[in-house]
């Protein structure tokens, strides 16, 4: 377990360094709006196919083979993205090297970590009321005391004048509700394929289709959509649509044909996925300029990842801990929670964001 814990802290390590690199190259490569709108669209639908040979090869792989070679069917793969990499992608110019704010980024890691921590132990059968009101404190200090150090420091990890922009505030925080709705979802639903239905891997893997499919072909449409109602409009949009699945998947029964039950709510979650996760990531990349694209990359891909294993940890916690679940069904609670966070995001968007600045992208004239 140790060795498992370690490699996955090295997988967290190096999507930290490089999809920040990658949307901040978006963002740079296509300042017009419309522009960037299709370009992160064409990247959440090369995630959605991978995301589909994902659901495919696990439940193989697991079920043919071992569970170890998940991790090592990776490596051939990376290693021709490293290449194309070095092929395709031009080096930067000279650039500032700061050097990195560590007690910054230490108290950056451990806020949430504490917090989520807090909520765990607060949800066993039996918690020592010390320990997690203790973690939850600590969190909160460490959280301050980042303000306090990115006050001081002439070098801040995300200078605090980026927070000013109203538009990447609320869309960096409906991410984070959305990733942990989303998460919990394919987590929960994993369960209950497995669990409640008693399917294969390889089974499983195929029943999350229909969800892959939509999640493509929301991806190919999101562009058009934002043209016509905006980025605010499909924003709420995605967020609504996944609060329905989500509502869908509370209603599941152990029992019933997959596509009348399940594939109704995955259709609904993978159509607000792919619209809302494109939308958000448009307002979080609002006005950025060359000298802060990657730190507005490096927030939203932060907020996406925060929101996915806060939303497990959280939610799953609370809905399976018996004194906290107060006697309901866990996945019902779970669920129920992972919705009203979406419902939550979709009236703080509505109430917060500056519409006129968040009107649909315009194509260049001339």
């Amino acid at each position: 377990m140790e060795l498992l814990v370690l490699a996955r802290f090295g997988q967290g390590a190096g999507e930290a360094l490089s999809l920040p690199a990658a949307m901040s190259l978006i963002a740079l490569l296509f300042p017009e709006p419309a522009a960037r709108s299709k370009a992160l669209s064409a990247w959440a639908s090369v995630a959605s196919v991978g995301l589909v040979l994902g659901f495919l090869l696990s439940g193989v792989i697991t079920q043919l083979f071992s569970w170890r070679w998940i991790f090592l069917i990776n490596i051939p793969l990376v290693s021709l993205v490293l290449v194309a990499v070095l092929l395709l992608v031009k080096k930067d110019g000279t650039s500032d090297r700061a050097p990195i704010n560590l007690p910054a980024a230490l108290l950056f890691t451990a806020a949430p970590l504490l917090l989520i921590f807090g909520v765990i132990e607060l949800g066993e059968d039996e918690p020592r009321l010390s320990l997690p009101l203790g973690s939850l404190l600590a969190a909160a200090a460490c959280a301050a005391a980042f303000v306090a150090v990115e006050r001081r420091t002439p070098r801040p990890l995300v200078p605090l004048t980026f927070f000013r922009n109203r538009v990447r505030m609320v869309a960096n925080g409906a991410t984070v509700l959305l990733s942990a709705a989303l998460s919990t979802s394919f987590f929960l639903l994993t369960m209950h394929l497995q669990g409640e239905r008693d399917l294969s891997p390889i089974e499983a893997g195929l029943s999350f289709l229909p969800l892959a499919a939509g999640l493509i072909l929301a991806s190919t449409l999101v562009p058009r959509l934002i043209e016509r109602i905006g980025i605010t409009g499909a924003a709420v949009l995605g967020m609504v649509l996944a609060a329905l699945g989500i509502g869908c998947f509370t209603l599941l029964p152990s029992d019933d044909s997959l596509v009348t039950s399940v594939f109704p709510g995955m259709i609904l979650l993978a159509c607000g996925m792919a619209t809302g996760l494109v939308a958000l990531q448009n307002a979080a990349l609002h006005a950025v300029t060359e000298a802060d694209a990657g730190v507005a990359s490096g927030v939203q891909r932060c907020a996406d990842q925060l929101g996915g294993a806060s939303g497990i940890a959280v939610y799953v916690s609370i809905g399976f801990s018996p004194h906290l679940s107060g006697g309901w069904d866990p996945f019902t609670v779970a669920y129920g929670l992972a919705a009203v966070g979406l419902i939550a995001a979709v009236i703080a968007f509505l109430a917060l964001s500056p519409r006129r600045r968040l009107a649909a992208p315009q194509e260049p004239q001339g």
